[in-house]
């Protein structure tokens, strides 16, 4: 009976063995699942940090929800007027550089490509270069651009959050620029203003005018379009 008994807990031994190597196996199956599920977690929300800009695909600050810019290839607006170059139209996806002959950067006021001029001498030193997803624009293509976000938004008062009409642009006045990559948007966030450049528009990451003050500092920052 004491063979038996032996046995019998040699048995229990070896079943209790097995129990807690099965349950040592499934808690790291367990937590490598875990690791594996975050660090996938982690790789969608950097990712998705990218979604583009109004009109841009401007990175990832304070990025906005994706407006019908122009439309596409020669730049077909909301209405049957083609647009171009010339309306200083940039194909969604594109950029263009500060020392490009094209009109979208030769319609800016002397004063703002002056200023972004020096700014972009100073952020090269930090390997930070800037592109320009938007700059001057026609006004037949801005109103393109705000009666496009009217039929996405479903009002006048909404769009406006996100776009001026067409006669109250500073982009048509050549006094706006829309900024391409996070890193440079960032770099003038910071440093912008001792070149008198400021982000006017909070929800506006990337759009930058001339309207630091003669100490170089930067009025608050307006909540969006709506606000002046």
């Amino acid at each position: 009976m004491d063979t038996v008994a032996s046995a019998a807990g040699l048995g229990g031994a070896g079943a209790n063995a097995r129990l807690v190597g099965n349950r040592k196996d499934r808690t790291v199956r367990l937590r490598n699942l875990l690791v594996a599920v975050t660090a996938a977690t982690i790789v969608v929300a950097i990712t998705g940090c990218s979604s583009p800009g109004i009109h841009s695909g401007a990175g990832s600050l304070g990025a906005a929800p994706q407006l019908p810019s122009a439309g596409s290839g020669s730049g077909a607006g909301s209405g049957s007027a083609q647009l171009g170059q010339d309306d200083g139209y940039i194909p969604t996806g594109e950029t263009v550089a500060l020392t490009d002959d094209v009109p979208a950067v030769t319609r800016l006021d002397h004063r703002l490509l002056e200023a972004l001029d020096r700014a972009a001498t100073a952020a090269a030193d930090r390997d930070v270069t800037f592109t320009l997803t938007d700059g001057w624009r026609s006004e037949r293509y801005q109103q393109s651009l705000f009666d496009d976000a009217v039929q996405k938004y479903g009002s006048e008062e909404e769009a406006s959050k996100w776009v001026k009409r067409g006669d109250e642009s500073k982009h048509v006045r050549g006094e706006a620029v829309d900024i391409a990559t996070a890193d440079a948007m960032d770099w003038l966030t910071r440093f912008g203003g001792e070149y008198g450049l400021c982000q006017v528009y909070a929800n506006e990451a990337w759009h930058f005018e001339l309207t630091a003050d003669s100490d170089g500092v930067c009025p608050a920052q307006l909540p969006d379009g709506t606000a002046g």
